[in-house]
């Protein structure tokens, strides 16, 4: 920590800097609830979005195992575009699911299993639900750096800056205090004295002009 100069000049850049401080504080604590708020929120949805993707694969599952041979689903289904946008959560730049877009090879329905354009749709609604997860997750990564940044300078401004600030101007304010005392004594003595050099010049004036008598 730099040493502080014990001016006026200091004091009046010490108080300044308090106050930018204290008024910019609030508004971090601020935007740290909203961070937090809204990762909860966002956890909320990636386990929902968690438990639709398991809820849907069960429910796969349970239809295609009564079938022994294998399905490339590949032949089939791909993905052709993932659609995102662009959003913003407490002036964090978060990207958005806007949907996603296929390439699908009508089955031959005389050559493969009947139910295979239904699991066509299942699997693109496990599809779907996983990239949309995954841009959630990538939603509250963003958020957990902008919220660990935020808290880091809350933690600067409460614990170092604003206490720093403080005892900066408590020290001034000791040592002005202390040169206008000193001061006030200083100019009481030279008062003092120039008093004792007047009633001494008075007395001798005084004793000359009872001898010239």
């Amino acid at each position: 920590m730099a040493k502080v100069k014990l001016t006026k000049n200091a004091l009046k850049s010490e108080r300044d800097a308090l106050k930018r401080y204290q008024r910019y504080l609030p508004t971090l604590l601020l935007k740290k609830q909203q961070l937090q708020m809204e990762m909860r929120t966002l956890q909320e949805r990636v386990m929902a979005k968690r438990d639709e993707e398991d809820k849907l694969r069960k429910d796969m599952a349970s239809w295609i195992s009564l079938y022994a041979e294998p399905i490339e689903w590949a032949k089939y289904l791909s993905v052709k575009e993932v659609r995102q946008g662009e959003g913003n959560i407490a002036g964090v730049r978060i990207p958005t699911y806007d949907g996603v877009d296929f390439n699908v090879n009508i089955p031959d329905f005389f050559t493969t299993p009947v139910w295979l354009d239904d699991g066509i749709r299942a699997l693109q609604g496990l599809i779907s639900l996983r990239l949309e997860r995954r841009v959630l997750e990538r939603q509250y990564e963003l958020l957990s750096i902008e919220l660990r940044t935020t808290s880091q300078r809350v933690n600067l401004f409460e614990k170092v800056k604003i206490p720093e600030a403080k005892d900066n101007i408590r020290k001034i304010n000791i040592f002005l205090g202390d040169q206008q005392t000193s001061g006030v004594a200083r100019s009481k003595l030279a008062k003092g004295k120039s008093s004792a050099r007047a009633a001494a010049q008075d007395a001798l004036a005084a004793q000359n002009k009872g001898v010239a008598a």
